[in-house]
Order: C-alpha cells, then structure tokens, then sequence
C-alpha cells in the first residue's frame, strides 16, 4: 500500500503588537538536523484513509504541538508541494508556548546501514515567526498559505 499524498495541517496565527505572526515546526531527525531555510512546516501529517482533512488536521497539531487547538478553524486554498503531496490547511488564531511542545516520535536505522535503530521527535522545535521571516523558513510549496493568510488578516484589520 503506498503512502498517502494528501496532508493536513493548522496554521496558527496571532497578532502582536499589531504584526501577524505564524506558527511553523521543524521537523526533526538526522536529516534536517543542519537545515533550516526551507525546510519549516504548518503542523501537518496524512489524512488517514476516510479520514476527514479538517480533522486530521486538528488531531496532527495536537499530536505535533501537544496542545488542543481552540476557536474557529478557517480554510485555506490547498496547496501542492513539489512531491506532489496536497496540503489542506486551515488558519486558526491563538497562542502556545513553543518552549513545551510535546510531539510523536519515529524510529528509524541511524546511522544508516548500522543495523542500530534510534528515535527521533518528529519535530524538533517550533517557533512563531513575522511574515518575511517565515516565507523564507516554510518549505516553498506551503508559502502561499502564509501569503493567503496575509491577504485576510488585512481584510480583518
């Protein structure tokens, strides 16, 4: 069975000092340990089989963040990542300490070909980031969800 393409997520936002800040994670393990431009996320994970998007993208910000979000979830235009991977997202405004988060973890053969198995966070920290700052951070395919984000909180002001 191959794995999913679709994914969703939450993309929490507030507003500080009248300045739009988002929430973005990034992941963790061996592989993105030196990286970080480009290499940040929205709180995401697959859509399970049946499974509906805008649920699964709240059950995966719980499990990557540890924290339930509150308040209304509003939609955003899918996007697709150069993989091919769909990435429902929906924007919800709050707050979380990004010093406590609480995440699932994975295991997988580290070193490679050492026959040793070691288990990583699947995120390593998480951070709340203006929107310059985090269109330079976010993996390329999910920018357009920060600039549509923009476009309404500037409608909402």
């Amino acid at each position: 069975m191959s794995k999913s393409r679709v994914s969703a997520g939450l993309l929490m936002y507030r507003i500080v000092g009248g300045v739009l800040q988002v929430l973005l994670v990034h992941p963790g393990g061996p592989f993105f340990r030196t990286k970080d431009e480009g290499a940040w996320s929205i709180p995401k994970g697959e859509v399970e089989p049946g499974e509906d998007p805008q649920a699964a993208a709240v059950r995966e910000f719980a499990e990557e963040i540890g924290v339930e979000p509150t308040g209304p979830l509003l939609a955003l235009t899918p996007v697709e990542q150069k993989g091919g991977k769909v990435v429902h997202a929906w924007a919800v405004e709050g707050d979380c300490d990004t010093g406590a988060i609480s995440c699932n973890t994975f295991t997988i053969e580290w070193p490679p070909r050492s026959g040793r198995r070691a288990e990583f966070a699947e995120i390593d920290r998480a951070a709340f980031f203006g929107p310059e700052e985090a269109m330079r951070k976010i993996n390329a395919g999910q920018a357009p969800l920060i600039d549509e984000l923009e476009k309404i909180v500037e409608g909402l002001a």
